[in-house]
């Protein structure tokens, strides 16, 4: 079994509260700051949870430069006053950047009681599978 630190525990902690304030900042019809507290705390929280040094080589990939340009062109567009496009531009850059682990993310959730039974209903398993293919991971 993997131990987990202190600093990894408030990584998750952090991110978990800046994917809350994102949903709550779409609720509240792209409130700028709740979007902009959301993306600072989901930034903090991934820096905790991988460390500095690895969140710094994970986003700064020469293969990446597209899909980091796009994630903090976002952020910057939400900062600057347009949330509604930010949010596209940022969902873009996010989708890019972490693609390669939707098929983990998926395959981590069929084995999840509830969700795994959900997954494996007739129209979202073939969404699933589409989304879980592992050859997906070069498309980056």
């Amino acid at each position: 079994m993997m131990q987990i630190t202190d600093f990894q525990k408030i990584g998750v902690g952090l991110a978990g509260f800046g994917i809350a304030f994102l949903f709550m900042g779409m609720l509240m019809f792209f409130d700028k700051g709740l979007l902009a507290i959301g993306n600072i705390l989901f930034i903090c929280g991934l820096a905790f949870v991988i460390g500095l040094e690895r969140t710094f080589r994970f986003f700064f990939q020469k293969h990446k430069a597209k899909a980091t340009g796009f994630f903090a062109g976002g952020i910057l567009i939400v900062l600057l006053g347009w949330p509604v496009i930010g949010m596209c531009v940022e969902m873009y850059g996010f989708f890019l950047l972490f693609s390669g682990f939707f098929p983990v993310a998926v395959n981590f959730l069929r084995r999840v009681p509830v969700l795994g039974t959900l997954l494996n209903l007739p129209g979202i398993r073939m969404l699933a599978d589409k989304v879980g293919e592992s050859n997906s991971m070069g498309r980056v």
